[in-house]
């Protein structure tokens, strides 16, 4: 692979790793679930340079896995007052580069089929159960963005997190049934602060009906 999209692919992980961390630190802190401004910056800033790293892979699953999340990210960062402090020619940009990453890869259409649907190596079954890992990686944003919108704030709610978790599992054990260390690692991660947010939820709210 040419060293200049895996560092952009290896950026972009870092981005996500990274809202993670800061996210279940701050939480920590606080001795609750935060949904801290930075998590939407990083996401933003990973899900971009993905859809980058999709385009010059022409990999159609990455940029259609990317796509909602994306948007949500944005968002979340209008709830949260940071988004109409971006210049106005930077937000226009940060619309419309997916749209220019789904009309580019969509112009080698054959070559997604080929990948996806006729793959002599990944039988279509797994194929099948990876991208519905993906699916419910996506589904928890979903969820987390009507949960929000309906009380006007940025939250991180108890469900995002359990459907954090059915979606990293989906994903761990199929990176185990194609061998993947790395996504394994990544995975397990990801689980470890996902448990600990549901937990800091439980006892948060605990405390508040106990006072």
């Amino acid at each position: 692979m040419n060293p200049v999209i895996l560092a952009i692919g290896l950026v972009a992980q870092l981005f996500f790793s990274a809202r993670i961390l800061t996210q279940w630190l701050i939480s920590e802190k606080k001795h609750k679930v935060i949904s801290p401004s930075i998590f939407w910056v990083f996401s933003l800033s990973g899900s971009f340079l993905l859809f980058i790293y999709g385009w010059m892979r022409n990999d159609f699953a990455i940029i259609t896995g990317q796509f909602i999340s994306y948007y949500i990210y944005i968002g979340n960062l209008r709830l949260k007052g940071v988004w109409s402090k971006v210049p106005a020619i930077l937000r226009y940009f940060l619309y419309f580069i997916p749209a220019v990453a789904v009309v580019a890869t969509l112009s080698d259409i054959k070559s997604f089929t080929d990948t996806f649907f006729r793959n002599e190596d990944i039988p279509a079954w797994l194929i099948i159960y990876g991208v519905t890992g993906q699916i419910i990686f996506t589904l928890r944003f979903i969820y987390q963005w009507i949960y929000s919108s309906k009380i006007k704030e940025s939250v991180l709610p108890a469900g995002f997190w359990w459907i954090s978790i059915t979606g990293s599992l989906t994903i761990c054990s199929y990176a185990i049934l194609r061998y993947d260390p790395i996504l394994i690692l990544g995975q397990s991660f990801g689980m470890i602060s996902y448990a600990r947010n549901l937990m800091i939820g439980y006892k948060n709210k605990k405390a508040e009906v106990e006072q």
